[in-house]
């Protein structure tokens, strides 16, 4: 390294937001995630006995998925390569492949490639990784806020061990805030006295479990002391985090925007819906994210009162995929009006969940004996399936039979409400079982 680049590497340094400064060079100065790097935990003793397999981290944005590559790599003495799926491609990977055989050729060191964002990466592109794993050649280490399964090839899942990070709660927040306040090294005197409790605790809200957003906010009311020579404020302190949340699909607070967008169509406010929906398209959220969201708002809001509604939403998504931004536009606001304005029922949601908790709270029932089916001679031995009345050769193709276990026959996991077409299917239900 010459002393040109010496140089940029301390201006780097020097110029880079606090949160990318103060990472911890420990596993025990890590906060949060405990469930994996508490002594006993799976990542915790993989570590200590230098043994990692290829990972995927999942989980919101500043919740710690980079620095615990960085610290894996570390403690396993690996080489670490460094990409953003967001910019890079399959040459990438080829190029990092040859200089980790190097490396591995000459000095019998590891490598690591860490991939940020790696949902990002298309199928070819991930296909792209999967010899190397396999071979041996090097590690992967993925970031993703996504779910994997919908943005993560089964291929490569099947290749690497998913990580599930969970969001820092206040009170580690709170701790990693004022531990940062009282490092000397990061010149933050003029918060000692000046960032309270109380304003503290405001940070710490406005950071929603992001430990990023959480130390570059200090940073940024820090310098404002310094510009102004004034003293901090509940008000002042607002009015710079308030400037500083935009919509963004990679950050927590765009998770506060769909889950308004969800709530205004549950609550029949197609206005307040289309609103949320610009603020998403307008900050460059995928479109196939918000199509999937309208699918499941279909079937878990509005169900059997409208069926229509997730035949709809499943076009939706059919044709963002077909059709692009910008046109894609029109497509989810008609659908977003369509599902507002549409009649509700959750008694899908509610059936499957209650009979779900049921089931996990027994050991088995044991289903009646004229229902199961009758395979070998052995199943014609013990009468499997005698006695079944076939439907389709009674009158109206019904009749009554008891279909639930016999210990729990009268007990009622689907109670359909009385509006749209669900009404209809609750009249028919009651006269067919005359409730």
């Amino acid at each position: 390294m010459n002393l040109f680049e010496i140089h940029k590497n301390n201006l780097s340094k020097k110029y880079s937001p606090l949160s990318s400064r103060i990472r911890p060079e420990k596993l025990s100065d890590v906060f949060g995630q405990k469930h994996l790097i508490s002594k006993g935990q799976f990542l915790y003793e993989a570590i200590k006995n230098n043994n990692v397999p290829s990972l995927i981290f999942v989980g919101p944005p500043g919740c710690g998925k980079t620095t615990l590559a960085k610290l894996i790599c570390k403690e396993s003495k690996n080489y670490m390569g460094e990409i953003s799926a967001v910019s890079s491609g399959v040459k990438d990977i080829r190029d990092f492949a040859k200089l980790a055989g190097e490396k591995l050729g000459e000095y019998g060191i590891q490598s690591t490639l860490f991939i940020d964002e790696i949902h990002r990466f298309s199928k070819s592109q991930q296909d792209a990784l999967l010899p190397h794993i396999e071979d041996g050649d090097f590690k992967v280490i993925g970031a993703t806020t996504e779910n994997p399964s919908y943005s993560i090839i089964n291929p490569l899942l099947s290749r690497v061990k998913l990580c599930f990070l969970e969001k820092l709660n206040e009170s580690e927040i709170k701790k990693l805030i004022t531990k940062t306040i009282n490092n000397k090294n990061y010149s933050l005197e003029n918060l000692k006295h000046n960032l309270t409790d109380d304003l503290i605790d405001l940070i710490v809200n406005y950071s929603a479990g992001d430990a990023r957003f959480a130390i570059n906010s200090i940073e940024v009311c820090s310098n404002h002391v310094n510009n102004t020579n004034k003293l901090l404020s509940k008000n002042i302190i607002e009015e710079i985090l308030e400037k500083n949340i935009l919509y963004d699909k990679n950050d927590d607070y765009h998770y506060h925007i769909i889950s308004a967008f969800i709530k205004s169509m549950r609550g029949s406010d197609p206005n307040a819906a289309i609103y949320y929906l610009a603020r998403m398209i307008s900050g460059g959220e995928n479109p196939e994210f918000i199509a999937r969201r309208l699918i499941i708002f279909a079937s878990e809001d509005i169900g059997l009162a409208n069926p229509q509604a997730l035949n709809l939403a499943t076009s939706t998504l059919y044709a963002v995929k077909n059709i692009g931004m910008p046109e894609s536009r029109i497509i989810l606001a008609e659908t977003t009006i369509y599902l507002a304005a549409s009649l509700k029922s959750n008694s899908s949601y509610k059936a499957i969940d209650l009979a779900l908790n049921y089931i996990n709270n027994t050991s088995g029932d044991e289903i009646p004996i004229n229902l199961l089916n009758q395979v070998t001679e052995l199943d014609k031995q013990k009468n499997y399936g005698e006695n079944y009345k076939y439907p389709h050769d009674f009158p109206n193709n019904f009749i009554k039979e008891n279909y639930l276990p016999e210990n729990i026959k009268n007990k009622i996991f689907y109670d359909p409400k009385d509006f749209g077409i669900e009404k209809s299917i609750k009249d028919r239900i009651n006269k067919l079982w005359e409730k």
